[in-house]
């Protein structure tokens, strides 16, 4: 057997394999992420857009005894590294490491269809009650559909299945984790797709999952990934949200009546009667509630969640779990524990407020009143669960604020002995002498890098904020800042991609400026996003609109996006009742809140959207930001500091001839 190969060589063989180019940040970056597995000293590390940073994490994690748990936020990555990137570095490495490297695909139980549940007539719980869906009808026909499919899939991958099935159908033909009898109690365990995939997990060297199964896996008091000593976060500005969404519960009446009407086959019918009854008082006080945070529980209210705990607790109890039932029978009863464990739990949380929660009512068309709380924050769970126990490299094109890792460190869990700086190469926390006991918990050594980005951004594209128009206000966008965009894509030609704080937003720009525009507009909702973007690559002459999903994780370079529009400073919004608590918390313990969490929020948010302009070493274009905040607010400049250095003007002159400039070099038959 061929002794192990560097880094560097199999990072060269990897490259090569996938027509790459030699790239010395990536190189930097592999070689760190070697040597913080070979340490064990967590490491975070940035890497701007054209790094490769998939091959600079994926090289050195080959190199490990594995299996190393590679987690991502997003489908398009996950997809990105299974079927493209992976695929090619196993066959370079194969002749370096002398065996061929295996990976797979590991997701939560319930995108996998339940082998036990398809033999079995338990039906899935609907509103009106427990219910089986006609096969006449169009969720019957979905249903059918799914079932015939799993019968001969080799994975009941839902992924799979093409075309999709709607979550109710799918819903009838799967199982959460916490509903699954688990393998040695189902009689359909040893073909069970989901232990399957996780015992295929557990003999690979490469483990791909994403941020919300690495959360729950970390969480729960059952793991749910294979034993593992090394988690590689992909897209670890996301992390924080992903396992907040995780940690975060909600209440409404009728999951409460639906998880009662569950129970009604397997409990007993007094007590789910009460339960029904003490939903119906619920209710009625629920609807006299004030939306909103709840800092102080309401005495009504929260004796109203009380009798809820108490009477979902005695159906629970009522539920038994003789050995000698079938497995029919058990599954039925798994289903409605669950249902009804998830109310008995919520109701507790909300009914005896925590400092470390946060409550808050909401109210929409769709599901009515919804109470939910969520952890105020998540720093500790991280560092008891994740970090504590495991190395972990953190990476994202946008893991620093204001120029700086340790804000975003510090929100991991990770700690610092000294005064934050510029991100670099210098170890940073400490670790306590041999022997003596910390009277705080021990801090944990991380390592910061930045490797920056093979582009050349001040020479690429140029930032521009519109300084002298009026600051946002709250009824969309101005009249002043209408005409501004209308003049920006008339002198780019079109190739705009236009990002919006609100879906709201994109479609007042959209309405106002269609009319008299001479080039095609899309927006966010008229289509599927795939299709959109399909079409606004395809026609360097149109437009885009859209919210969130457009602002990271498009990918479109060339001349079919030369200008990027953010129409407003990506803050949350001030009412968000969460962001509010925590931004409060970090005032109590002497931090700026503002600072801490609405300023470093809408930083991450601004340097995706703007990593849109620049995907290749070729593109050129403009930045345009219509918040004149960006320049005129103190906290203009730590913004700023976030976003790749484009050359800055606040000059609209400036700003109309580069794009007219950029417009009249497009390729011929690029612009319409």
């Amino acid at each position: 057997m061929p002794s192990a190969p560097s880094v560097r060589e199999l990072l060269n063989a990897a490259v090569g394999a996938l027509d790459g180019a030699d790239r010395p940040g990536q190189l930097r970056m592999a070689e760190a992420v070697a040597e913080a597995i070979r340490t064990g000293e967590h490491l975070l590390v940035q890497a701007g857009t054209g790094t490769g940073k998939s091959l600079a994490y994926l090289v050195p994690a080959l190199l490990h005894p594995g299996p190393v748990v590679v987690a991502t936020a997003t489908l398009g990555l996950q997809a990105q590294l299974v079927r493209r990137d992976l695929p090619r570095l196993v066959e370079a490495a194969e002749p370096l490491l002398g065996r061929r490297p295996t990976f797979a695909l590991l997701k939560g139980r319930n995108n996998y269809a339940c082998r036990h549940r398809l033999d079995s007539s338990t039906p899935a719980d609907e509103a009106g009650g427990l219910f089986e869906p006609a096969p006449t009808s169009t969720l019957g026909r979905e249903v059918l559909r799914a079932r015939e499919w799993a019968a001969s899939s080799p994975t009941g991958d839902r992924d799979d299945l093409v075309p999709g099935v709607s979550d109710r159908a799918w819903a009838q033909i799967s199982v959460s984790a916490r509903e699954c009898l688990g393998a040695s109690r189902c009689p359909a365990g040893e073909s069970c797709f989901g232990e399957l995939a996780r015992g295929d997990a557990g003999r690979v060297d490469l483990v791909i999952t994403n941020h919300a199964l690495l959360a729950i896996d970390a969480l729960a008091e059952i793991p749910v990934l294979p034993e593992h000593g090394v988690v590689i976060v992909d897209e670890a500005h996301e992390l924080i949200d992903r396992v907040t969404a995780v940690g975060t519960a909600e209440l409404t009446v009728t999951a409460v009546q639906r998880a009662a009407r569950s129970a009604a086959r397997v409990a007993e019918e007094r007590a789910v009667e009460i339960l029904l009854g003490v939903a119906d008082g619920f209710a009625a006080t629920l609807a006299g509630a004030d939306p909103g945070p709840i800092e102080a529980m309401p005495a009504l209210l929260g004796a109203e969640l009380a009798a809820l705990r108490d009477a979902a607790r005695r159906v629970l109890t009522s539920i038994s779990t003789s050995a000698g039932e079938g497995a029919e029978q058990l599954l039925a009863k798994r289903i409605a524990r669950t249902a009804i464990e998830e109310v008995a739990d919520t109701a507790q949380r909300l009914a005896v407020p925590s400092d470390a929660d946060v409550a808050w009512l909401t109210i929409d068309e769709q599901r009515g009143r919804t109470l939910r709380v969520a952890p105020l924050e998540v720093a500790a769970v991280l560092r008891a669960a994740l970090f504590g126990s495991r190395t972990v490299v953190l990476t994202s094109a946008t893991l620093g604020v204001g120029g700086h890792l340790e804000p975003t460190a510090r929100s991991f869990g990770l700690d610092s002995a000294q005064t934050p700086g510029p991100a670099g190469t210098t170890p940073v926390g400490r670790d306590e002498p041999a022997g003596e006991t910390p009277a705080a918990p021990r801090p944990l050594r991380w390592h910061g890098l930045d490797v920056g980005s093979p582009f050349a951004y001040p020479r690429q594209g140029i930032l521009y904020v519109a300084r002298h128009l009026p600051a946002p206000g709250r009824d969309g966008l101005s009249e002043e800042a209408l005409v501004e965009l209308r003049d920006l894509i008339d002198c780019a030609g079109g190739r705009t991609l236009g990002l919006f704080s609100s879906r709201r937003a994109a479609e007042q720009a959209a309405e106002a400026l269609r009319p008299g525009l001479a080039h095609p507009l899309f927006c966010q909702g008229e289509d599927t996003l795939a299709q959109l973007v399909r079409q606004f690559t395809e026609d360097p002459a149109a437009c885009l609109f859209g919210t969130l999903s457009l602002w990271h994780g498009i990918d479109v370079p060339g001349a079919s996006c030369q200008l990027v529009v953010i129409d407003r400073i990506p803050f949350p919004r001030p009412d968000e009742p969460l962001a509010a608590a925590r931004a409060r918390a970090a005032d109590r313990t002497g931090r700026n809140g503002f600072m801490t969490v609405f300023a470093a929020h809408a930083a991450v948010r601004l340097a995706q959207g703007a990593g849109r302009l620049v995907r290749s070493d070729t593109d050129r274009g403009l930045v345009a930001v219509l918040d004149s905040r960006l320049a005129t607010a103190r906290y203009g400049p730590f913004l700023r500091s976030s976003l790749p250095p484009f050359w800055y003007t606040t000059d609209p002159t400036v700003a109309r001839s580069a794009l007219s400039r950029l417009s009249r070099q497009a390729p011929v038959g690029s612009d319409s």
